[in-house]
């Protein structure tokens, strides 16, 4: 018993087809937004805390390493 897909089918297929697009486009950009908006508020709360790094000074050596065999 085979059963054909109706005009009235493709319709609605498509039209929930391009409602699931449009709404996974929009809570993409809702959430990438919120999201970079938490990233950048812990990074600027973060960065007042704690003091500014100061890089170590190199100290340079031309010794060598003794090699024993």
């Amino acid at each position: 018993m085979g059963t054909s897909l109706t005009t009235e089918f493709w319709e609605r297929f498509s039209v929930l087809l391009v409602l699931a697009l449009a709404m996974t486009a929009i809570l993409t950009a809702v959430f990438t937004a919120l999201f970079d908006t938490l990233t950048a508020r812990l990074r600027g709360h973060r960065s007042h805390g704690t003091a500014p790094r100061v890089p170590h000074p190199r100290v340079r050596d031309d010794r060598r390493t003794p090699v024993h065999h």
